[in-house]
């Protein structure tokens, strides 16, 4: 017994556009109009289609214009008269009547041939094209197209007032900015663009973060939880889980592995925090990570300007002992990548796939240490930026995407 199943397909997304309709070139049907029919004996008729059909034209090296500049003997002479070629402006020559409409402005008509035929009755000439036509089309595009009207209006009469781009201008904007962040600071005077009642209630000097500066992060979203757990079950794994790199002869991904326990993972994070930063704890017991599924990189966006680690402190914490001002300390996320489930393809030859890992800290390598030391240079050395330049002097790219940046951050609360 066979049963066929038939779905209905909709559309997910409703289409919009703005699709202005042109007037029509005669009287709709059913509709009872006056016209009078001599109107599609005259040539005006045929203007419509004429400008909807390009001809080809095959011209000269002159276009079609031939100047002879023989007869203008002031180009020639040397001290020859040319009132003929610059007329006075105030006796200018006498305009022949059939050129009077190429003096008219091309923006203001409305389409490319004049057109002064019948009319009808409501006032409207067919055969020119009109700027609104209500009729067959939805009151959407209507509205959409007042508004867009509306707002490009708008924007012809903003005035630019010209910007100096020149050093001393710089010099002066960015030693202003330094004054008004530290001399005329006052958090009454902050208001917020578009919430009335938000007002600051605490600011943060905006500083890189020494302590984690060193270290690269990646900001990894799942298209859904990953593990075996519902998501109104906390699981205390995820935040300890291991991404591995894998590679198969035609594919990249990422193998994910979790504690098999959550005791397993408690203790993994208690030994971990319990030390200091590259600390290695002596006598460590291995932790297990299980394979659980591979996941496949959907999109993968290699510069992120815009999306940080910030940290507040407000520096009150007795463990630092007056090492660390209060701040905002950020540290820049590197990558950002989108993963789902990769479907399980049996003829997949895997390069070392491992289904347990059994973790250990260790102490760094001279290699690691020299790396990580180059990278923290960037905010603990003032005079990074001077040995940079001597290194790109010799035609290196200077690339400052990861220049940090110092500035404030305001904490603002609804009343």
């Amino acid at each position: 017994m066979s049963t066929k199943r038939s779905a209905k397909v909709d559309l997910l997304a409703r289409v919009r556009y703005s699709n202005p309709l042109p007037a029509p070139p005669c009287p709709p049907k059913l509709l009872n109009i006056p016209t009078n029919p001599m109107r599609y004996a005259r040539p005006e008729f045929l203007n419509a289609l004429a400008n909807d059909m390009p001809l080809p034209m095959i011209v000269d090296a002159e276009c079609g214009m031939p100047l002879d500049l023989g007869k203008w003997e002031c180009l020639w002479e040397e001290n020859g008269d040319d009132s003929t070629l610059n007329p006075d402006p105030n006796d200018l020559p006498k305009l022949d009547q059939k050129d009077a409409f190429l003096l008219a402005d091309p923006s203001s008509s409305t389409g490319a041939y004049p057109v002064n035929g019948p009319s009808s009755s409501s006032g409207v000439t067919f055969g020119a094209p009109l700027a609104h036509v209500p009729w067959l089309r939805k009151t959407e595009y209507i509205s959409r197209e007042g508004m867009q009207r509306s707002t490009m209006q708008e924007t012809k009469h903003v005035a630019t007032a010209p910007i100096d781009v020149s050093r001393e201008a710089q010099l002066r904007d960015i030693e202003t900015s330094f004054a008004e962040c530290n001399e005329n600071f006052s958090l009454e005077r902050l208001e917020h663009p578009n919430k009335p009642g938000v007002t600051a209630v605490d600011s943060y000097a905006i500083l890189p973060d020494v302590d984690i500066w060193a270290n690269q992060y990646d900001l990894f979203r799942f298209s859904e939880r990953p593990g075996d757990r519902p998501v109104d079950v906390p699981d205390p794994r995820l935040d300890c889980a291991i991404l591995r790199p894998m590679k198969t002869e035609h594919d990249s991904f990422l193998a994910f592995y979790l504690t098999e326990t959550d005791e397993a993972a408690i203790r993994f994070k208690e030994t971990r925090f319990g030390l200091a930063p590259y600390e290695v704890p002596e006598n460590e017991e291995e932790t297990e990570f299980h394979f659980v599924r591979d996941y496949e990189t959907v999109k993968v966006e290699q510069e992120v300007p815009n999306e940080f680690l910030l940290v507040l402190y407000d520096g009150d914490s007795p463990e630092d002992d007056g090492k660390r001002e209060k701040g905002a300390y950020y540290k820049n996320i590197e990558r950002k990548m989108l993963l789902k489930k990769k479907r399980v393809n049996i003829y997949d030859q895997y390069e070392d796939k491992w289904e347990v890992i059994r973790l250990l800290h260790a102490p760094m390598s001279k290699e690691e240490e020299e790396e990580r030391e180059e990278a923290l240079a960037e905010v603990a050395d003032p005079m990074y930026m001077f040995m940079r330049a001597d290194q790109d002097a010799d035609g290196e790219v200077d690339d400052t995407a990861g220049v940090p940046m110092h500035g404030n951050i305001d904490i603002v609360s609804e009343t």
